[in-house]
């Protein structure tokens, strides 16, 4: 499958390069801190951003309006929760997928119980590697994992036998880089600079 630039473009359009300019350096600021510790409070954020309380809690209520702030979470010990393995598998979706198709997959998504062993917690499109699918999951054990394959196949939309997985072991004791948003914070700060200082 074709990803070089020239495709990602075709793909996305000339709108998949970040927007950064609708925003205020101020909403970049609480953005940061919020991915850093969801916890934090709007006199926290004034305080450390050397703002006054109203205005944090009108920008973060804007930004929560704009959809740009979706949800406030954390990120656990999945161990600790019965999670041990964490799976990327990579699809291939038949062509000519339609609207309808696409309210199959969020309801067939939506019929997994807390009851199963696995949890999917995304599910999209996109390209590279010869798929143009791709889920991440959590799950038990590796019979969970095997229940997610099957569950899977269920899906008309999808090419069940081309399909290939990639799974994590979260009981490694060797971890290279852990999931976290903090570096994603900083990285957000990084960007707001460059666009600032190059202009489009």
């Amino acid at each position: 499958m074709d990803v070089s630039a020239k495709a990602i473009k075709a793909r996305w359009g000339s709108g998949y390069r970040l927007k950064m300019k609708k925003l205020r350096d101020i909403d970049y600021a609480i953005l940061s801190e919020l991915l850093q510790n969801s916890k934090t409070s709007d006199r926290q954020l004034a305080k450390k951003l050397g703002v006054s309380q109203p205005t944090v809690t009108r920008r973060r209520a804007s930004l929560e309006a704009a959809g740009i702030i979706r949800e406030y979470t954390f990120i656990p010990e999945f161990t600790k929760l019965g999670y041990h393995v964490m799976v990327m598998t990579f699809l291939k979706y038949k062509k000519g997928i339609d609207q309808e198709e696409v309210f199959k997959a969020r309801k067939k998504a939506r019929e997994v119980t807390p009851a199963s062993p696995f949890e999917m917690i995304l599910g999209e499109r996109g390209m590279g590697l010869g798929f143009n699918g791709v889920t991440i999951s959590f799950h038990k054990n590796l019979a969970s994992y095997f229940e997610y394959e099957n569950w899977l196949r269920q899906w008309d939309f999808i090419e069940a036998a081309e399909t290939e997985s990639f799974l994590i072991s979260l009981d490694d004791k060797v971890h290279y880089r852990p999931l976290t948003f903090s570096t994603l914070a900083k990285h957000l700060l990084k960007l707001r600079e460059q666009e600032v200082a190059q202009p489009v």
